[in-house]
């Protein structure tokens, strides 16, 4: 099944969506230049035969394989215990940003698996490994700024410390989405923390450039930017 899902993508590649990806990826060499459309009929596909079989011999030699197996781990029925055994393999596989999004945004299951997948995610925010903790913040920000956890994940995010630009901007983002959801406790955050100049400007300029916050917050926001 390998050598039959490699050869499909090699099909698919397209040069200049190879040129416009390799972009917005910078360091990553192995693009075959496959628009998502097409990865996402091709992972609709797999998870609807023998994904098992895929799941146990995928490769990762070009980026579309490992984005391609990230979707299939989003989309196989089966129970929360075993797809978090599939996300504990693949989570090392993830190297740039849009596999990690990606993955996240796949892994709907969490929604309705909450304090089972919060748990499982406490060690990646503790990681030294860059892509760990944005994978972990970005679940955070997908599935967990609710009543229950927006405490808990303020405080983690002021805990983190790493200079990796991908958790920084990660952080950024999230904390921009928790002021819209939840723009006290945000506010209180933001003036009462321990973030980098960095990650707290950048927070500042994601919170303005969201379309639901309104111009006079906008002002604000903007005086609190740091020197």
């Amino acid at each position: 099944m390998q050598t039959e899902v490699k050869e499909k993508l090699r099909s698919l590649a397209d040069e200049k969506y190879r040129t416009f990806t390799s972009q917005l990826l910078p360091g990553t060499d192995n693009i075959l230049g496959v628009r998502l459309p097409q990865l996402r009929k091709l992972a609709r596909e797999i998870a609807g035969g023998n994904w098992q079989e895929y799941i146990n011999t995928a490769d990762d030699e070009y980026f579309e394989e490992v984005m391609l197996k990230g979707m299939v781990i989003g989309l196989v029925k089966t129970d929360a215990e075993e797809r978090l055994r599939f996300i504990r393999d693949f989570i090392p596989r993830i190297s740039n940003w849009s596999v990690c999004d990606s993955f996240c945004a796949g892994l709907k299951f969490a929604a309705k698996n909450k304090e089972l997948v919060w748990s499982f995610l406490q060690p990646y925010f503790r990681s030294d490994r860059e892509f760990d903790i944005r994978f972990a913040v970005v679940m955070g920000m997908d599935y967990f700024i609710d009543e229950e956890h927006i405490d808990e994940f303020l405080s983690i995010i002021d805990n983190i410390r790493h200079d990796g630009y991908y958790v920084k901007m990660a952080a950024a983002w999230a904390l921009s989405v928790c002021f819209v959801k939840f723009p006290e406790k945000t506010m209180a955050y933001l003036k009462n923390n321990s973030m980098d100049d960095f990650t707290y400007n950048k927070a500042l300029q994601k919170i303005i450039e969201s379309n639901r916050i309104d111009s006079d917050t906008k002002t604000l926001i903007r005086s609190m930017k740091r020197k």
